[in-house]
């Protein structure tokens, strides 16, 4: 793994600074969008960092604001918010063509930025992608607190602190939900999901498999996979894929 690049702070469309980390190369762009309280400096984000420089092809990194190392505040993020940094890191590097590659939350996170993008959107990638799961990740007294505008904590596999989910990002996520219709996307899909995972459950990825109206759509399940895919072997996975994509 290579050294990272220092980061580069734009602008965002809410006045706060966002981090992001960016090679030029060539197209389509590949755009990293992490999970829910992750971030650029991940496994997965560096490895596809990594791969896009040995190829030659542009590729750009980013944090939402409040995770990483950009400004804000975590309580106020929301899908929507999210949506719209990505959309004008897109335009502020000039990108206009590009592979959103989605991990968990950034999953539901790029079928949001490619409907907000159009054309530019090539291609998704999701790695365990959780469309909706402000629906089928909470049980009814947990929707039943966030609806009354309370913050729940829940256990944090990943790490010390609990995580938390406010008010306002399962309101947002219940006004975008989009398992339950046509998702408006005709370009190529690919859906990486570990059969192991214990997030999200991998019938979402044919949930979503049969939501898309693209026909160019497929489906790879790894047996053992867990939530974070970042095992080599899942990494090589990864990097298969965007390699049998980008040269189609």
């Amino acid at each position: 793994m290579t050294t990272p690049l220092p980061p580069r702070f734009i602008p965002g469309p809410h006045g706060l600074r966002l981090a992001t980390r960016f090679v030029p190369g060539a197209g389509p762009a590949l755009v990293f969008l992490p999970g829910y309280m992750s971030d650029m400096a991940g496994g997965k984000a560096q490895a596809v960092m990594d791969w896009a420089v040995a190829q030659g092809r542009a590729c750009l990194l980013l944090d939402y604001s409040g995770c990483g190392l950009s400004e804000g505040e975590f309580a106020q993020g929301t899908l929507s918010r999210w949506r719209d940094e990505v959309v004008a890191l897109v335009a502020a590097h000039d990108l206009n063509e590009v592979v959103l590659i989605g991990s968990s939350m950034g999953g539901w996170l790029m079928l949001l930025v490619a409907q907000a993008l159009g054309t530019t959107a090539r291609a998704l990638v999701g790695l365990a992608a959780a469309p909706d799961f402000t629906t089928w990740g909470y049980d009814a007294d947990q929707q039943a607190a966030l609806a009354a505008g309370e913050t729940i904590l829940e256990d944090n596999p990943y790490g010390p602190e609990p995580t938390p989910t406010h008010a306002a990002f399962w309101a947002d996520g219940q006004a975008l939900l989009q398992l339950n219709d046509t998702v408006p996307f005709d370009g190529a899909v690919r859906l990486i999901h570990g059969q192991a995972d214990a997030d999200v459950p991998w019938n979402i990825a044919l949930r979503l498999a049969a939501a898309l109206r693209s026909a160019d759509v497929q489906v790879h399940l790894i047996k053992d996979g867990d939530h974070r895919l970042s095992r080599p072997q899942d990494i090589a996975v990864l990097l298969a894929t965007l390699t049998q994509l980008l040269s189609e």
